[in-house]
């Protein structure tokens, strides 16, 4: 079984998902896929949870939250949201390894660093053998790489990150993580009448702008 995790670095819930990855992985191959959320927002009209307020801040302590309850080192950057462009792409340009997606993650949400800035990822990079970190995130092909796994995410329906695909079916967000568990020792769980029922729900109202 092979699957993809669509994943961005501005995500908290990217982070905190990552030692259930770690689980996953040890029963089958999931590649790490880096695409740019922004774009999956403004491709669906869409605010990212730290654009609303209110949600904003009630966003940050359920991060926060979830890493003390899950025992998840975890500080926040100096600001959020921030650009997240130079991580993607360094992700890319290491050739988007487990190991890459990893220590770029710890720099961010472990350690509490503004990497906005390619400069800023610089002893990252080093550690995947890439010394010069703006010429290799600025490279053309690793931002037409970056474009690919966003176009591609969105042509299998992704909609938010995290996102675990596995076959046909989408998992979306961390808190999705127990449903796939349970998904992985009931694969016929969405089989059943009410669950197409729910798939070809009609909509009863549009909210008008």
């Amino acid at each position: 079984m092979h699957a993809q995790w669509y994943f961005d670095f501005i995500s908290p819930f990217s982070y905190l998902q990552l030692p259930k990855l770690r689980e996953w992985r040890e029963r089958f191959e999931i590649a790490p896929i880096p695409i740019a959320f922004g774009a999956v927002l403004a491709r669906n009209g869409s605010l990212g949870p730290a654009e609303i307020p209110g949600r904003r801040e009630f966003t940050y302590r359920f991060v926060q939250w979830q890493a003390e309850r899950a025992g998840i080192p975890l500080r926040f950057p100096p600001a959020h949201p921030f650009n997240p462009l130079a991580a993607l792409r360094l992700c890319v340009a290491a050739g988007s390894t487990w190991q890459a997606v990893e220590a770029i993650f710890a720099a961010i949400w472990r350690d509490g660093r503004d990497v906005s800035t390619a400069a800023a990822l610089a002893d990252v990079a080093r550690n995947f053998g890439i010394d010069r970190v703006e010429d290799a995130t600025n490279a053309q092909a690793v931002k037409d790489g970056l474009r690919a796994n966003t176009d591609a995410a969105l042509a299998a329906g992704v909609f938010g990150v995290p996102t675990l695909r596995v076959g046909a079916e989408l998992f979306w967000g961390n808190d999705a993580s127990p449903m796939i568990d349970d998904w992985l020792a009931h694969p016929h769980r969405f089989a059943t009448p009410e669950y197409a029922r729910l798939a070809n729900l009609p909509v009863g109202v549009r909210r008008t702008r």
